[in-house]
């Protein structure tokens, strides 16, 4: 049996899942919990797999990308191929430097990384925490990893006044270098970060810990999610991109009980530096998780051909101040539907086929629909679809919720869209007409 949650109730559990995950990690192990809620069970990749037809299951690596998928019949699998779902984990922020200790003027300083496209004028003057993973050895020399999010705010990074800066508003670039390593305290002396991990590992509870020695640590703005216009028409939060597709596409798998052909999600790590990693879409993590799951090379392939990808990555809607940005007649409104993106260079991998398809559904659904081409004069951006296509042949379409803001610290989309997408992916799990 299927279910349709409220849009209400959509958006609230999305507004909690945004706040639960400030990093890949924390949003791989939310995803998590709630597929082990759902009665999804977790699959070591290390371990031998018995898989069980109509039953629900997940896989991680490296603990930043995962892959959920209900197991269809064998028989089910060759006639009717997967149905895929795919986002990414990843978004643009800065991360600390492995040496980032800083003590100048008596303040405490941290240096870091820019990760990804990273729009970087909005981090100014923000309440930031810090969150992540933590390798350490234990008391009895054991290497382990643990999560840690600090979630009060104990950094900023303060904008220098237009006083001493007064061509601030008119030529104002960012030095990466010099303007952002972040302010977390006064202090007469240099303190040992290694050591302050180690301390907000005990305030969680980890006591064991004889020396850190590593981390993968980024900063993220402490205002949660929020639904924001007169009429609350807008959502606005950190993460949105790609956050919201990987919601978005766990709970169609998961109110999509009924199992015809397989159904999948994927949210893969690393989207936004290239995708070329262990466990980024560029990499095997998919196509080994496919051999496991069909290792017959004959029938895999018959499968991939009665099979379809849909990659669910935000879109630039069009902003009111900055129209010209955009080509006239494919211009995105905030809650006028999801958007289907086509670029004749293959940065997106829609084709007429795939959404044909998206839009059948949507109408079934009662879901309006959109289109986004980038201006001819202008350069295009791309997603997981082009890459997980040409990794696996499996016909493709690139989609997207429409949102203003993309890479700032606080995003913007439209209250409607996610649910509105939601219904049509639990559509496209159930169809027989890929």
């Amino acid at each position: 049996m299927n279910t349709l949650i409220s849009m209400d109730a959509f958006n609230a559990g999305l507004k909690s899942f945004l706040d639960s995950a400030p990093t890949p990690f924390h949003a791989v192990e939310a995803m998590s919990e709630r597929l082990r809620m759902a009665g999804f069970t977790e699959l070591n990749e290390a371990d031998d797999w018995a898989l069980e037809a109509g039953k629900g299951y997940y896989t991680c690596r490296n603990g930043s990308s995962i892959i959920a998928w209900r197991q269809p019949a064998a028989e089910a699998a060759l006639e009717q191929g997967w149905r895929l779902v795919g986002a990414h984990t990843d978004s643009p922020c800065l991360k600390v430097k492995p040496s980032p200790e800083l003590h100048r003027q008596g303040y405490f300083q941290l240096g870091v990384e820019v990760y990804g496209g990273v729009l970087l004028n909005p981090w100014f003057d923000r309440d930031l925490s810090l969150a992540g993973r933590i390798s350490y050895r234990d008391n009895t020399g054991r290497i382990c990893s643990e999560l840690i999010d600090f979630a009060q705010p104990v950094a900023v990074l303060p904008s220098l006044a237009i006083h001493l800066d007064r061509e601030a508003n008119s030529s104002r670039s960012i030095n990466a270098q010099t303007y952002l390593p972040v302010v977390m305290g006064q202090t007469d002396e240099k303190p040992d970060f290694r050591l302050l991990l180690k301390e907000r590992l005990a305030a969680q509870g980890v006591v064991d810990v004889d020396t850190v020695l590593d981390y993968e640590l980024c900063f993220y703005d402490t205002q949660g999610a929020a639904t924001v216009g007169l009429n609350e028409e807008f959502l606005a939060s950190a993460r949105l991109d790609n956050l919201l597709s990987c919601y978005i596409g766990l709970q169609a798998l998961i109110d999509t009980e009924e199992v015809s052909a397989g159904q999948v999600l994927v949210c893969n790590d690393h989207e936004e530096v290239g995708s070329m990693s262990a466990c980024g879409a560029q990499g095997p993590m998919l196509s080994q998780w496919l051999e496991r799951v069909m290792p017959d090379s004959d029938q895999r392939n018959r499968s991939l051909a009665r099979s379809m990808l849909i990659s669910a990555d935000n879109a630039h809607g069009v902003h009111p101040n900055f129209s010209d940005k955009h080509d006239g007649n494919h211009g995105p409104l905030l809650n006028a539907g999801p958007v289907i993106k086509i670029n004749a260079n293959q940065r997106y991998a829609s084709n007429s086929e795939t959404s044909a398809l998206f839009r059948h559904l949507a109408e079934a659904a009662e879901v309006p629909v959109q289109s986004f081409v980038v201006r001819t004069d202008m350069a295009c951006g791309s997603t997981i679809g082009p890459i997980t296509a040409a990794e696996l042949g499996v016909k493709t379409l690139d989609i997207g919720v429409p949102q203003f803001g993309m890479h700032s610290i606080r995003e913007l989309a439209g209250s409607q869209d996610a649910h509105g997408l939601y219904k049509v992916l639990q559509g496209f799990m159930l169809t027989d007409q890929v």
